[in-house]
């Protein structure tokens, strides 16, 4: 198959509206080519006039491994272009960054979940490009999760950096794709095209989204692998607790823990209370020891969510139920845990950061009911339902 952007490099009449325009390119590590060339060489290599760079969250150089770290402007050392970041002193591109290009090719690796920071990073570029007159070109690549909804609707007025607009946690589409919901549900006009894949089949096993014979290349520092971005719109939701979600190990966002809870009986309690929310993947108990972050130092028990091997079905796989139940085990085993981390998370700060990843109270609610039964589904269900009719009209593949 091919990506967007090898179809770009491939095809002379593609690139045939660039000449001689001038070309920005919205890159981070992942944005390379299927032989590895990053994306920026690539197109300079071309004859493009490539006359800056922005970089979204972690950086162009994806060199910030924390969350919520600011990165600098700068010149690019090899072509001596300016480098603007959309994840430090501004988060939108400023009229001086507008002034510096004609089109902007659009060049990330996604994995899928709303609340990963470049489904709003595109929403912004393409609102400002609506305001100053310049095209937007996505480079499609793969949703790695595949095509699979689920989580809540975002509610109105919960619009932040981790939400940019009423759709579900997991929103099965492709930055192409949603490009085109944006530009529909915010009324852009806005010159916008998609440069599509070739070949991608997301219901194909064994990637089921991500295809076997591309290499994997963390878009942001602490997304090491497809596992990882299949599990994702459930182990972000662990930003807003106690609980540790893995940084300060090698394998973030594929586990939740903490030095006072038992794993084992976390994992008890969540077959006890829904066991069909447990299927498609394989549960495991382990120990770890973040070097930074949350516990740093500190021996903590966990639970390891392996959504890969033989004992994955991609269909029965449901991150944000899965992720939901292990906090409403703890709620029910340990009924006084300081489950909820109140700190401002992506600049709001009149909200729980776990209200802001869900857009809305609903799941924490639900968790901190001991009425609660298995009625999440009595409110998640129509979001989905309703998700999955408002995007049909925006799918390319």
């Amino acid at each position: 198959m091919k990506f967007g952007i090898d179809r770009l490099l491939a095809d002379p009449e593609l690139r045939r509206p660039l000449q001689g325009k001038r070309v920005a390119l919205l890159a981070h590590p992942a944005s390379v080519t299927a032989d590895l060339t990053h994306s920026l060489d690539a197109l300079v290599a071309t004859g493009l006039n490539v006359s800056a760079v922005f970089g979204p969250q972690h950086g162009v150089r994806g060199d910030l491994q924390d969350n919520m770290m600011e990165s600098p402007d700068f010149t690019d050392p090899t072509y001596g272009m300016p480098v603007f970041s959309l994840y430090g002193e501004v988060r939108r591109p400023t009229g001086q960054s507008m002034g510096t290009f004609d089109v902007m090719l659009v060049d990330l690796q996604d994995v899928g979940c709303r609340i990963y920071t470049f489904v709003t990073t595109l929403l912004y570029v393409l609102e400002a490009a609506a305001a100053h007159g310049k095209a937007v070109w996505v480079l499609d690549r793969p949703n790695p999760a595949g095509r699979p909804i689920e989580g809540l609707t975002l509610l109105p007025g919960w619009e932040s950096f981790v939400g940019a607009g009423p759709m579900p946690m997991r929103h099965g589409m492709t930055l192409g794709e949603m490009g085109a919901w944006f530009t529909d549900q915010f009324k852009l006009d806005v010159d916008y095209r998609v440069i599509e894949m070739e070949g991608w089949a997301p219901e194909a096993a064994p990637g089921f989204g991500w295809p076997a014979e591309r290499p994997w290349i963390n878009p942001s520092p602490n997304a090491a692998n497809v596992n990882m971005a299949r599990a994702y719109a459930g182990t972000v939701m662990l930003e807003g607790t106690t609980l540790s979600e893995g940084r300060g190990t090698t394998r973030p966002l594929e586990l939740f823990g903490a030095p006072d809870i038992d794993a084992k009986a976390v994992i008890a309690e969540m077959r006890r209370f829904a066991p069909d929310w447990l299927a498609g993947c394989t549960l495991r108990d382990i120990w770890f020891q973040p070097t930074f972050h949350k516990h740093v130092g500190q021996l903590c028990s966990g639970v390891f969510f392996h959504a890969e091997g033989p004992a994955y079905d991609h269909a029965a796989f449901k991150p944000w139920r899965l992720q939901a139940l292990g906090f409403k085990a703890i709620r029910r085993l340990y009924p006084d845990y300081a489950l909820w981390r109140d700190f401002p998370y992506e600049y709001v700060f009149d909200k729980l950061a776990i209200d802001v990843i869900n857009g809305g109270p609903g799941l924490r609610e639900w968790v901190d009911d001991a009425a609660a039964a298995g009625d999440l589904d009595a409110i998640t269900l129509p979001d989905e339902a309703a998700w999955a009719e408002a995007r049909r009209p925006f799918l390319l593949y």
